[in-house]
């Protein structure tokens, strides 16, 4: 870890503009935690890696922010992406987490004095555990889930695997999980499931009405809405779009970069809306409308027949479930066996592996031709999984 963060630290040097706001934002941290904590305060600390953990991390704050209106929430976080996005977060007062060694997470913990912390999934740092538990404060990991390929259980991770010993509760997403801690010697643990159901299922139900996005798809056959998508998606969906003139396109890409777009603009021979530069007076004659602004994609779910969900040719799959709360059919490429409930979709029948483009439109074709009898498996799974949140604080407050 100080290797990486020593390289950090050199790519900041070098005008890498990522790594500059995060040492930038971490030297800032404990300073500002000085001025902004109150000695009486309450504090109740929630620390995730980026903004999807965040989202698992958010129904829990917003229980205990109407039901424990006492505690002042803190949320830290490690990527710029994370800080970024929610650092207007009204929940909560939000820092970076610096890098830490023993001394510095002595000073952090110090000067923000939480009554409790809550880690998401499994981002955990070896300074700041080990000072929660000198401290004897109550720590908890959620919506985490382990197998048996992770660092953990390799013969180097030891080390990394007693850390698992510094919570007070982990509460995991599976009886898998379970088990595997379990045979590790890790026994304060809980299946509870995972708290990113009651966030979709809360956005769902709080959506956006989109004119833009109901004048495209007024009087389309079929409509598939794209999200998160990189280049290797968008090149099998504009190749099967030329062989069903019957289906419009939905398209919100991973990133909106001038590099990005400029390769969408040439796939698509700029034959698309902006969905930033167009109305609802406009977007119903365009067959492909490009979402090119931020915050609308899990609210444009709710508009199509099928959804595909991008990343799975690369690191890994976007938000399934986004997608799934709406009742729709969710497709998606081959790295996916990270993400439990990708993995339920697919056992249900609700969710559908794209190899190639032979595969795609195989299943493509089927998923529309059957989408609301298949909507209505993915809908039931996410009904199905809700109430974790409520299950933790029961457990924690002793409801």
């Amino acid at each position: 870890m100080w290797i990486y963060f020593f390289l950090v630290r050199l790519a900041a040097l070098f005008g890498h503009r990522k790594a500059k706001m995060l040492v930038q934002g971490q030297g800032q941290t404990i300073p500002a935690l000085s001025k902004a904590i109150h000695k009486d305060d309450k504090i109740v600390w929630f620390h995730a890696s980026s903004v999807g953990e965040f989202e698992q991390a958010i129904p829990l704050i917003e229980m205990l922010h109407k039901q424990q209106p006492q505690y002042r929430i803190v949320a830290t976080f490690f990527s710029p992406s994370g800080y970024n996005h929610f650092k207007n977060y009204e929940l909560a007062d939000v820092f970076y987490l610096p890098f830490a060694s023993r001394t510095k997470a002595h000073r952090f913990v110090q000067a923000l004095h939480p009554q409790m912390a809550f880690l998401v999934k499994y981002d955990l740092w070896p300074a700041y555990l080990k000072e929660l538990k000198e401290k004897k404060i109550p720590t908890y990991l959620i919506s985490s889930i382990f197998r048996p390929s992770q660092f953990f259980f390799s013969i180097f991770g030891g080390a990394y695997l007693n850390l698992l010993h510094c919570f007070t509760h982990i509460f995991v997403q599976n009886e898998a999980s379970k088990k595997l801690l379990g045979e590790h010697g890790v026994q304060n643990v809980t299946v509870m499931g995972d708290t990113r159901f009651d966030r979709v299922d809360d956005i769902a139900n709080k959506h956006q009405q989109l004119p833009i996005v109901e004048a495209f798809v007024k009087n389309a056959q079929k409509v598939i809405v794209a999200g998160s998508t990189w280049p290797k998606d968008e090149v099998l969906l504009a190749r099967y779009l030329e062989n069903r003139p019957d289906v419009r396109l939905i398209l919100a890409p991973h990133e909106l970069n001038e590099k990005h777009l400029q390769f969408i603009f040439q796939l698509f021979e700029g034959r698309y809306a902006n969905y930033s530069q167009t109305d609802e007076h406009n977007s119903g004659s365009a067959r492909i409308l490009l979402i090119d602004v931020i915050g609308k994609l899990s609210s444009i779910y709710a508009y199509g027949d099928v959804a595909y969900i991008g990343g799975g040719f690369g690191k890994g799959i976007h938000n399934t479930l986004e997608a799934a709360v709406y009742g729709v059919p969710v497709l998606f490429g081959t790295n996916y066996k990270r993400f439990r409930e990708a993995c339920d979709l697919v056992e249900n029948k609700g969710g559908f592996v794209v190899k190639n483009y032979k595969t795609l439109e195989e299943n493509m074709d089927y998923a529309l031709d059957d989408s609301k009898a298949i909507g209505k498996i993915t809908k039931a799974y996410v009904q199905a999984e809700k109430g974790t949140t409520q299950k933790i604080y029961n457990f924690i407050w002793k409801v």
